[in-house]
């Protein structure tokens, strides 16, 4: 049973930036979806969440229709590339000063099928609400953005995105947000596009068959928004929407690095592989179930893929934009966070920046790869520009990781020692 209530809150300060926020039913009448100074709506659904399941007695197959892709082998033109700063992978040098964009996607199971995440480089997944069985939501990092052709379900953003987001120089891609985001978006360096993106309705039958009625559940169909790299014409209402490449044309912020960048945090190895196996405290990792009891997130380790496949309510993730092939990940970094509630409604924020320093406070993590993981630690100062660092908890050298994409969740600190991995 749906529990709706909508906040108003007063106009985000918006300085040099581009930006609209609606709610799900207030439209941009044209494709610059601009509002200056007016009240943003927000209407989210509270949803009960769905029955307790065990993502280990879920297929180890991936679901029927789709296929993991084993990664890419094709020998890079080292003239005309560089190793990308998210995933250590050749790209275009065109792309090597360009920012990120960083998408919010609704894990709602009712905004399934997902478009677009298996082009992310790095994807975070983290609680968005203390309620609803700490239903989890996606920040998608992208580097090529113009490769986008739809991409979401977008949903609204939250003050951990940005604490998150910050060191990266993301460009957020979001549709509004409560008023704690306020003190974010009127930092000077903060840069965002919100609500004015591709809407339309989903029909139910373009669900995953498991999706339209799971846990007995029948889902109607869904008004959402998705990201686009060009403008796009609601060929129902006519309506016309801006994409990123005429946003990004129009805004007045940087598209490039700024000279203050520090760069992500990682750390590859180029020219070899590991498994881990030669590390301390090593342990098996081939299953993991992560305690979001709404999604019921796992990760499931490919052996022909030597990659996690994602696993969401009981099923692999897959990417409707990519042919239904599995969502999955050569890096997984597990770390414990702790969070403070905001209100009674279930908004919360994660104490990111709790951890400094080589010689104060770490935060417990786990990182894995090819089969295996070793705890590590890690720590964020309060300085938005300074990326996150993660080290070999019984080294303490900083921890390098192999070439290819990131899966990232923050665990809330009263769940750690729920997380299972074996």
């Amino acid at each position: 049973m749906r529990k709706k209530w909508k906040l108003v809150v007063a106009g985000i300060l918006l300085g040099t930036m581009l930006t609209a926020c609606t709610d799900a039913t207030d439209v941009p009448a044209t494709g610059s979806g601009a509002i200056s100074g007016e009240p943003i709506v927000i209407d989210e659904p509270m949803l009960t969440p769905p029955p307790e399941s065990n993502p280990a007695d879920a297929s180890t197959e991936s679901s029927e229709g789709s296929e993991t892709k084993p990664q890419k082998t094709t020998p890079p033109d080292k003239e005309n590339s560089y190793r990308s700063e998210l995933t250590g992978e050749w790209i275009s040098k065109d792309l090597k000063d360009q920012r990120p964009v960083a998408i919010m996607v609704d894990n709602e199971i009712l905004t399934y099928p997902h478009y677009g995440i298996n082009q992310a480089d790095v994807v975070y997944e983290m609680m968005n609400s203390t309620a609803n069985g700490r239903i989890t939501r996606f920040m998608c990092i992208v580097k090529d953005y113009a490769q986008i052709e739809r991409f979401g379900g977008v949903r609204s953003i939250r003050p951990t995105n940005f604490l998150v987001g910050f060191p990266y120089e993301a460009i957020f891609c979001h549709d509004g947000g409560p008023f704690y985001i306020n003190d974010y978006v009127a930092k000077k360096y903060c840069a965002h596009f919100s609500g004015i993106f591709a809407r339309f309705t989903r029909p139910t039958s373009e669900r995953p068959s498991w999706a339209s009625s799971y846990a007995g559940r029948t889902y109607a169909s869904e008004f959402t928004e998705f990201v686009t790299y060009e403008n796009y014409k609601n060929p129902n209402t006519g309506k016309s929407y801006t994409g990123l490449k005429s946003a990004l044309d129009k805004a007045k912020f940087s598209k490039e690095y700024s000279s203050s960048y520090k760069g992500t945090g990682f750390n590859f190895l180029e020219d070899k592989e590991t498994d881990l196996s030669d590390v301390s405290g090593v342990k098996s990792a081939s299953e993991i179930s992560l305690p979001f009891s709404h999604t019921s997130t796992a990760l499931k380790y490919n052996k022909t893929t030597k990659t996690y496949d994602l696993y969401e309510y009981g099923n692999a993730h897959t990417d409707a934009a990519d042919n239904d092939n599995v969502t999955t990940f050569k890096n997984v970094l597990i770390l414990n966070c702790s969070f403070s509630q905001l209100d009674e409604h279930g908004y919360m924020i994660y104490n990111y920046y709790n951890y400094y320093g080589s010689n104060k406070k770490k935060a417990d993590g786990y990182y894995l790869t090819n089969g295996n993981a070793i705890p590590i630690k890690w720590t964020k100062t309060n300085d938005d520009s300074d990326p996150a660092r993660y080290y070999d908890a019984k080294t303490g050298e900083e921890l390098v990781m192999n070439v290819g994409k990131i899966y990232v969740s923050l665990i809330p600190s009263d769940s750690w020692s729920k997380v299972t991995i074996k």
